[in-house]
């Protein structure tokens, strides 16, 4: 019954936030100008936080918050009959990113143990308050800000903070994430419309998430005019204040180290083998054929997260548009966190 009522919970809260977008301000109930306030501290305290990137980022969770998607998904996995404390150290690239851990460990008849980002730490607890409340208060959770009595430990960091957590957590059942970002590989036919959606992947979150194209691969032949004329509807992103920073700072180093770079005054495309990119820039690698890009994939699949690319070239990859849409069923670095729920 208890999981019931938190599958029943999260329908409702998805319910709830389909609501909150689609009112007016002057609409707003109790709930929902809470909601709202947070939203507007969450972007004064990070602004990379803007209220259209949350409200995007909300509506997308409140689409896979149906009873059927849920049981689809709990579905594949024989969830635990004794509840443990999981440890979450959450991260805070993007609006909440870690919201989906919080969620698995709920759903696996755990006990989240959260140490929130502090770059992200207000619209997650409310979240969880709205849900719990949706649930007939059926759901235990513990914000902290140092992670103690835990029988497992979720953690995402950087390449480095991964090293210490790896150390820190050593004797623990454990998941450590590192740094990932994704590729998209053209064939250099597609459609405008294909390559406006491409353009999603890459600027959703100002580019700051690891499902955010930073990396493309394309024929020898295919023009870069193409993507420029394809990526304008987000030339407004140079008047955020932060991405322009960004922008200018990369643009002075490739001018000061007489860099070859192709410019259209919002974002920078660079010629480079490597398969992260700095902020406001793309890098690119041409190839001859399809096998030097599948080559160029399996070298560093331990760092890519996701891949663009049409189904027909026949890699494991999704369609253009889709990297910031995942599905319950889609982990972080790609490691199963419902089946390591499901065995601790």
């Amino acid at each position: 019954m208890l999981n019931e009522n938190k599958i029943s919970g999260l329908e409702k809260l998805g319910i709830f936030i389909n609501d909150f977008i689609q009112k007016n301000e002057d609409q707003y109930n109790e709930k929902e100008e809470r909601l709202a306030y947070l939203m507007t501290r969450s972007e004064i305290e990070n602004p990379w936080f803007t209220k259209e990137n949350q409200r995007y980022n909300l509506q997308q969770w409140a689409s896979l918050f149906t009873k059927e998607n849920i049981e689809n998904w709990l579905s594949k996995y024989k969830l635990a009959n004794t509840s443990k404390r999981v440890g979450l150290i959450l991260a805070g690239n993007i609006p909440l990113v870690g919201f989906h851990d919080v969620i698995s460990v709920v759903l696996s008849n755990h006990i989240p143990v959260i140490k929130l980002s502090s770059k992200d730490r207000l619209m997650l607890p409310y979240l969880l308050q709205l849900w719990n409340e949706f649930s007939d208060n059926s759901i235990e959770f513990h914000i902290v800000e140092k992670l103690e009595n835990y029988d497992a430990v979720i953690a995402t960091g950087s390449n480095n903070t991964a090293r210490y957590l790896e150390y820190y957590f050593k004797n623990s059942l454990s998941i450590i994430r590192k740094n990932r970002t994704s590729v998209a590989v053209l064939k250099g036919d597609e459609t405008d419309e294909e390559l406006q959606l491409l353009a999603d992947d890459i600027f959703r979150y100002f580019g700051l998430g690891c499902r955010n194209v930073t990396k493309l691969l394309i024929p020898n032949d295919m023009k870069l005019d193409r993507l420029f004329e394809n990526f304008v509807k987000y030339q407004d992103v140079i008047n955020h204040n932060k991405y322009a920073n960004n922008y200018d700072y990369n643009r002075a180093v490739y001018l000061l180290n007489q860099d070859l770079f192709w410019d259209n005054n919002f974002v920078m495309l660079r010629e480079d083998e490597k398969l992260f990119s700095p902020l406001a820039v793309v890098n690119f690698s041409r190839y001859e054929t399809l096998d030097k890009a599948k080559q160029f994939i399996e070298t560093n699949k331990d760092e890519i997260q996701t891949i663009v690319a049409k189904a027909e070239l026949g890699l494991e990859s999704i369609g253009f548009g889709e990297t910031q849409n995942p599905s319950l069923d889609t982990y972080a670095d790609n490691v199963d966190t419902m089946a390591f729920l499901s065995v601790i």
